[in-house]
């Protein structure tokens, strides 16, 4: 058994101790004294790492293999790294979430997904982690009522440049317009093959990470173009759909009229049997939101998809019956005053019942706290925030490395996870960046 010692990249006042028994990477911290220098990096190792793909995830395993000692180099197809990390932060970039590790762990799904994965994965970078490193670089964040933490400048273009100006600092070398389209076994290593301006360019390296997104955001280079050729090279890699996304509904004039662009708020939505709290968007092509995001994995397993609708989760059916009062008859127009209904709720209920259905003060309740909206498609993979589907977790080892293609690693979206929005997305990149990069030490250690 061997073992081999590195400064963390978040803190020098901790040690990674590294060990391998049996094929499996495993990780302890060891505190070491306050007076010892802080160095992120006292030794260099005659090994050449490269990180194909310049988003948050490969960024963050070049952090980590530079930190290790690793000669590293950062290939990138467009002209310029951090994009889709640009994209995410128009909006306010949501870096991670604050609440507990054991309710996070549980916002990460996917097929043949391992026991207790995320957990250590997140043991690794976890969120206080990923909040003390953008310390370090100077960005301070807040923790909102929703429990999302954000930059306090709510921008990602800062962090994104103080970052690679640290990366930089560390050595870390990066070629920008090369599109990777082939991986070739070279000795011990492996041969990487770009395309850069027309011609093929190749380059040498011990080992591979591989971080080139999912196939959401594909103005981004996130275009899941990379599918092609791992599946050539042998690896089984799930068919990339969008998460986190709007589905379609063909809502007739009336409801466009009247509930285009507007919020259902204060809903809950149930698909299957799970259930999420919050608000819907009344769009042209059908519903947008939060709660439909999460349930996005639901759906997708459903034939038909359906959304079911409580428009009054604080009130019984028995509860609004009486708010109604004496009312004999026009039950849903009366529910819309008595029961303080939106416009765009009325239009969203009367297009998916028909008449009938409001016949009595019960029936009309009924109608209200389950609506059942059936719903066509989700909109297209190019307009999602993430994709679900990718390298299955089969072909993985515990550090993330492809076990059809030893000393490539694979880190981010183009594995088979999914998240919910709410800092989970990057927090997830994060993490899986982390062990990537360590993983890639671990194989070429001295």
């Amino acid at each position: 058994m061997g073992q081999a010692i590195y400064f963390s990249p978040l803190n020098p006042l901790r040690l990674r101790v590294l060990s391998e028994a049996g094929g499996v990477v495993a990780w302890r911290r060891v505190e070491i004294k306050e007076d010892c220098p802080r160095r992120p990096l006292l030794f260099q190792l005659d090994i050449k790492i490269a990180i194909i793909g310049g988003g948050p995830a490969g960024l963050r395993a070049a952090e980590v293999a530079a930190a290790g000692g690793a000669e590293v180099s950062v290939f990138e197809a467009k002209r310029s790294v951090g994009r889709k990390f640009l994209v995410a932060g128009r909006g306010g970039l949501n870096l991670t979430h604050s609440e507990s590790s054991d309710r996070f762990v549980t916002r990460y799904t996917g097929s043949d997904q391992p026991t207790n994965l995320w957990a250590s994965l997140l043991a690794d970078f976890d969120s206080a982690a990923l909040r003390r490193w953008a310390f370090e670089l100077g960005i301070e964040t807040f923790t909102a009522t929703s429990g999302r933490v954000y930059p306090s400048e709510m921008k990602a273009a800062p962090l994104l440049r103080r970052w690679l100006i640290r990366l930089r600092g560390a050595g870390i070398q990066f070629a920008m317009g090369h599109k990777w389209v082939d991986l070739q076994r070279s000795g011990s290593g492996w041969r990487l093959v770009f395309e850069c301006d027309g011609e093929d360019q190749f380059f040498e390296a011990d080992a591979v990470i591989l971080a080139l997104g999912g196939g959401s955001w594909p103005e981004t280079g996130s275009d899941g173009s990379w599918t092609a050729c791992l599946e050539r090279l042998g690896v089984e890699v799930r068919q990339l759909v969008p998460a986190n996304c709007g589905w379609e509904r063909a809502w007739p004039a009336t409801v466009l009229q009247r509930a285009e662009g507007k919020s259902l708020k204060n809903i809950t939505v149930r698909a299957g049997i799970k259930t999420v709290t919050g608000e819907l968007l009344v769009t042209r092509y059908g519903l947008e939101g939060g709660t439909i995001y999460a349930l996005g994995a639901t759906l997708r397993n459903m034939s038909p998809a359906q959304l079911i609708i409580d428009f009054k989760p604080y009130h019984t059916a028995e509860q609004l019956v009486a708010k109604l009062g004496n009312c004999r008859r026009n039950f849903l127009s009366e529910a819309q005053t008595r029961w303080h209904l939106g416009d765009a709720a009325i239009a969203v209920i009367e297009a998916v019942n028909t008449a009938e259905e409001f016949s009595s003060a019960l029936s009309t309740a009924h109608r209200v706290k389950a609506c059942a909206v059936s719903l066509e498609r989700p909109r297209p993979i190019a307009e999602a925030i993430s994709s679900a589907g990718g390298v299955g977790w089969a072909e993985l080892d515990s550090s993330l490395m492809l076990r059809r293609l030893p000393g490539v690693f694979v880190a981010g979206e183009m594995i088979d996870w999914e998240a919910p929005t709410g800092g989970y997305l990057m927090q997830g990149c994060f993490a899986t960046g982390t062990r990537a990069g360590f993983g890639a030490l671990a194989r070429n250690r001295v």
